[in-house]
């Protein structure tokens, strides 16, 4: 099962549910990432469970100019092979996602450019082979009012539908005539990813135990949605549109930097009943899901937020994975330790927060100087927001990431150190979980079991093929 199936299996199988009254249990999670370590972990995982994956990725990421990773959409996709190669995983069996794509990185820009670089984007994507598109033209741009109506968004996000569609007759059916159109996302969430900066500030200073974000109220969705069919019909995208297989919303849950707002399904209970009322299956996308509890996350599919995306929570686990090697790493290796004397300190977490203060643009946005350098300091390392990994694919830092495997690899990692550092991983290799003889219990294996940690609570959720 792949591409647009899935989506057509998890629609279907909701549809089926709720019109015979036996539930509607049925999703997906989306592992949206480019660390090579998460997506090792994802494929290891979806391996076990004989399911496929759903990878994403955003126009920030990767783009037609390269985005921060370097990468364009064809250069991911090689970078993506490349891992299910090493993995072993069928590649046929990785369902890939673009988010975000449109106007977004150009809000600086008259609509007539903007736009233009959008739909070249959403192309780019579309001709590399992304099967699951996000059209997304919910921001202002620079020659916009102050407030955007929804008809103008909608007519946008038509536009950037028909670059789609153009891309994928001109690019894929060529290759592939048995090859299946795009599935859609349309909206955006309210406020973007990862929190809403300023509101969240402003919950901080003043202590505030409510949570800062409100959910998408269900007028708006509706009118929003109506919007939507009408640009699409107007455009001549009425197959594309039986193709929009999901809406994004906000369903009320959010994280700041070290707190965790649950899923409220009681306040968000008229939102996900007025999903009944459209006139196609439609589920909601929950961007933002990171760090909700396995209970919150069953609750999101059972109530029709369908597909969960993840992506700071896996990088926050693997960073963890990180500093535990490191203290265990601190404990074996010390000046003249019989045996290992010719080996140094990684001094990872020394070399990734130096990087970070070198460099704050991926981190500026989030974390506060004015706080002072102890306030600081713990947010680089630890905050929920894990800012963190944007830097760790800098020379100095990889470098000394592979330092710290290559030391524990050589001293091995004993089994009460373990203990005392990763008792979840601890737990799993003593029943035999991370693989068999001394080869299961390495750095890597370890690092992996942090991130499918997180991950299991997404897969328990979304049952898709049950």
């Amino acid at each position: 099962m792949g591409d647009d199936d899935v989506f057509a299996w998890m629609l279907h199988k909701r549809e089926k549910g709720k019109n015979e009254k036996i539930g509607k249990t049925i999703g997906v999670y989306s592992v949206c990432s480019a660390n090579s370590f998460v997506l090792e972990a994802t494929l290891d995982h979806a391996a076990e469970e004989g399911a496929p994956v759903l990878i994403e990725t955003t126009s920030n990421q990767v783009n037609q100019q390269g985005g921060y990773t370097g990468m364009t959409p064809e250069d991911f996709i090689r970078f993506i092979r490349g891992i299910a190669v090493n993995c072993g995983f069928p590649i046929e069996r990785i369902i890939l996602g673009g988010d975000h794509l449109g106007p977004l990185l150009w809000q600086d820009k008259p609509e007539a450019e903007a736009m233009r670089l959008g739909e070249e984007l959403v192309s780019a994507y579309v001709a590399a082979g992304f099967t699951k598109i996000h059209l997304d033209a919910s921001m202002r741009l620079a020659d916009d009012p102050p407030d955007l109506e929804d008809e103008v968004i909608a007519v946008r996000t038509a536009r950037l539908c028909v670059a789609s569609e153009e891309s994928f007759r001109r690019y894929r059916l060529p290759k592939d005539a048995d090859s299946t159109p795009p599935v859609y996302v349309v909206g955006s969430e309210v406020p973007a990813s990862g929190g809403d900066q300023e509101n969240i500030r402003k919950d901080q200073r003043e202590g505030s135990a409510l949570c800062p974000i409100c959910s998408t109220s269900p007028l708006a969705f509706l009118t929003s949605y109506a919007a939507f069919q009408r640009a699409f019909e107007a455009a001549g995208l009425a197959d594309a549109m039986k193709r929009v297989v999901a809406f994004i919303v906000q369903p009320g849950m959010a994280f700041t930097g070290d707190k965790i707002f649950d899923y409220d399904r009681n306040a968000a209970a008229a939102l996900c009943a007025a999903l009944s009322e459209v006139g196609q299956p439609l589920v909601f996308e929950g961007h933002s899901t990171d760090y909700q509890t396995p209970e919150a996350l069953a609750m999101l599919v059972e109530d029709g937020v369908a597909i969960l995306k993840v992506g700071p929570a896996l990088t926050f686990a693997l960073r963890e994975g990180l500093f535990a090697l490191e203290a265990i790493e601190r404990e074996l290796i010390a000046d003249g330790t019989p045996g290992l004397s010719d080996l140094s300190l990684s001094r990872f977490s020394e070399t990734l927060e130096a990087a970070m203060l070198r460099d704050d643009r991926y981190w500026r946005n989030h974390y506060r100087r004015e706080d002072g350098p102890e306030r600081l300091r713990f947010q680089m390392r630890y905050s929920f927001f894990d800012r963190a990994r944007y830097y760790l694919p800098l020379p100095e830092v990889e470098f000394s990431l592979q330092t710290l495997l290559r030391n524990l690899e050589r001293t091995g990692l004993p089994l009460p150190l373990l203990s005392q550092y990763l008792p979840r991983t601890f737990e799993r290799a003593r029943r035999g979980l991370l693989g068999s003889g001394s080869a299961a219990l390495t750095p890597r294996n370890v690092l992996k079991d942090c991130v499918r940690h997180c991950l299991r609570g997404y897969s328990t959720a979304a049952k898709p093929y049950s």
